[in-house]
């Protein structure tokens, strides 16, 4: 037999999470500061990614910049090596084009008014919200996947945040739960909550704060809220790589192909629908580069790699040159280079095989 449920009283929640939040929340480095650009950093950072990820990232890229200005002078090459590996590369440019308005247009100083702060590249509602309520106190409320569940569950919602009426009226609940004097530290509460508490597997109801308001948790179905969101279906891509050595040094171009990676360096690369396909947008982008230089060989390693919904199966070949490889297409990068260089994850998993198969 279901238990019976405290009456909902926003006042009763609010003080609960709180007094939760304050004797549970991880010792995180963010929340050892009220810098606007330290939480600005981090909220970008932890778009997507994990948190134990994000911890070594920020720290160092709050050592090579510690405030905006060092942030908006530095080349995007360097800001791009701090990030890499992070994943998600359009955040560091558009963090990198948000200093440099934040210096030229307000002073140095992240905008108090949500909209300016929205108008910046990269800051969403999302962002801006967490930025003003945890750097200035403001009284907006953040709305991520992991509030979501957490309203979702308190209040029996069906629905996810892809769907309109849902998204709605979790942010009613929100907006009725939200601490007025204490926003920021409401909004950590409840981001802490999902993350360590309010799981979407096997959620830890038992030490829950809230569980005596819990309606999914008092008809025993938490698991069941909120409705799963709709998965985009995985595509499958197949990928051509030349390497082209020099002794320990290999040559690489700004991107990947499609778009993607736009502002890393990659060893040239082609996609296609078969390994064929991809093969021949390999040659054909080799030969746009350095027409006649390049002869593709044999192969040298397979591997797979994930971006997004993308599963990508690829294939690995040795090619040769007949004339140096110059101009600002190409790069020469020491592979022992690679921990710092500004190159993505496939490059490094890439780098990884080549002294097992040259």
């Amino acid at each position: 037999m279901p238990r019976r449920q405290v009456p909902f009283q926003p006042s009763a929640v609010r003080r609960s999470l709180l007094g939760w939040f304050g004797s549970h929340a991880r010792r995180l480095p963010w929340r050892k500061t009220r810098s606007p650009y330290a939480i600005w950093v981090s909220e970008v950072m932890l778009q997507q990614t994990q948190v134990a990820t994000v911890i070594p990232y920020y720290t160092r890229f709050l050592h090579a910049f510690p405030d905006v200005r060092s942030l908006a002078r530095a080349p995007l090459e360097r800001v791009l090596e701090l990030w890499s590996g992070l994943g998600y590369y359009r955040r560091a440019r558009h963090l990198h084009q948000a200093a440099q308005l934040i210096v030229r247009k307000f002073q140095g100083r992240f905008p108090r008014q949500y909209r300016d702060g929205r108008a910046l590249p990269g800051i969403g509602e999302y962002t801006a919200h967490a930025v003003l309520s945890i750097a200035f106190n403001q009284p907006y409320a953040v709305l991520d996947g992991n509030v979501a569940r957490v309203v979702a569950r308190l209040r029996a919602r069906r629905g996810n945040l892809h769907q309109r009426s849902f998204r709605q009226a979790v942010e009613s609940d929100l907006e009725r739960l939200l601490s007025p004097r204490r926003p920021g530290d409401f909004n950590q509460a409840m981001m802490e909550l999902g993350q360590t508490v309010c799981l979407p597997r096997a959620p830890r109801c038992r030490i829950c704060p809230l569980k005596k308001w819990c309606r999914a948790s008092e008809l025993g179905k938490a698991e069941s809220y909120p409705a799963p969101r709709p998965r985009r279906a995985t595509e499958l891509r197949y990928l051509a790589v030349a390497v082209i050595r020099r002794g320990s040094r290999v040559a690489l171009v700004r991107g990947l192909d499609e778009g993607l990676m736009s502002g890393l360096w990659n060893f040239p690369s082609g996609f296609g629908a078969t390994r064929q396909a991809a093969f021949a947008n390999l040659a054909e982008k080799l030969h746009s580069l350095a027409p006649g230089w390049i002869e593709v060989g044999r192969t040298i390693g397979r591997l797979r790699h994930g971006i997004t919904f993308r599963t990508i199966r690829a294939e690995v070949y040795s090619a040769t040159v007949s004339d140096p490889l110059t101009g600002r297409s190409w790069r020469w990068v020491d592979l022992a280079d690679f921990p710092r260089a500004a190159v993505s994850q496939l490059a490094r998993k890439i780098a990884a095989i080549l002294p097992q198969v040259s």
